[in-house]
């Protein structure tokens, strides 16, 4: 059976890395994302479909959900983590961006695909892709790191209301991973780079190739006892 796989954010970062592994398993996927022209070209080199959503307009995710065609599988992955700063210096405006699209952003794609899953009565699987930072504070992100937690606690709730409908809920939590923007701005040997470092047991940073096993495991036929559970994918940092 060839599954629809939808991903936001999947023109780059995490999210590519999770379009290319899904396409590699055989699945249909679409490419979700705010930048149009970077999701066309994305989709031309992994042979996927694309299609452009503001995850956090309800109209623009409504429009997307409905062109990528029945849904078989939903990878929230589409984030905000540039908006940073201590709290007390963080604007209401900055807090309300990051709030919009990690937060509202994956509540309106998970409402909008579920609703259809549960109309098609065939079940789905749902993968969040949240964070370490929902558990592990860092100084400077407790904006990002807040909406994070609050998709834990959302799929949690998703998973308990959906679990009648056959479809599982779950999340993927990454620690820092070694996309090309973390790239530059930790280069290999800088400070900043080797002091994170420093907090994983396994002593490296994550590729994004260690990222998608397990959101492709969860969405698998092979996980269908799973739902509700959060995968921490940080060689251990949390362990520290």
């Amino acid at each position: 059976m060839v599954r629809t796989v939808l991903v936001t954010g999947g023109a780059s970062g995490i999210g590519r890395g999770l379009a290319t592994a899904f396409a590699a398993r055989g699945d249909r996927v679409v490419i979700a994302d705010i930048d149009e022209d970077a999701a066309a070209a994305a989709s031309r080199d992994l042979g996927c479909d694309h299609l452009q959503v503001d995850i956090a307009d309800a109209s623009s995710v409504a429009t997307a959900v409905h062109r990528a065609g029945p849904v078989d599988v939903l990878v929230n992955n589409a984030g905000l983590i540039a908006v940073g700063g201590l709290l007390v210096d963080l604007s209401p405006d900055d807090f309300d961006r990051v709030v919009r699209v990690n937060f509202r952003g994956t509540f309106l794609m998970t409402q909008a695909v579920a609703r259809q899953m549960i109309a098609r009565g065939e079940g789905g699987a749902i993968v969040n892709i949240t964070s370490i930072g929902a558990r592990q504070p860092t100084t400077a992100l407790g904006a990002y790191e807040a909406t994070k937690a609050a998709v834990e606690a959302l799929t949690r709730s998703s998973a308990l209301e959906f679990a009648q409908f056959g479809i599982r809920v779950n999340s993927v939590a990454p620690g820092p991973v070694l996309t090309e923007m973390l790239r530059m701005a930790m280069p290999e040997g800088s400070p900043a780079r080797t002091a994170w470092q420093a907090r994983i047991p396994l002593d490296r940073m994550a590729e994004v190739e260690d990222v998608a096993p397990a959101a492709v495991f969860l969405a698998s036929p092979e996980a269908r006892h799973i739902t509700g559970a959060s995968i921490q994918v940080d060689g251990g940092q949390l362990l520290t």
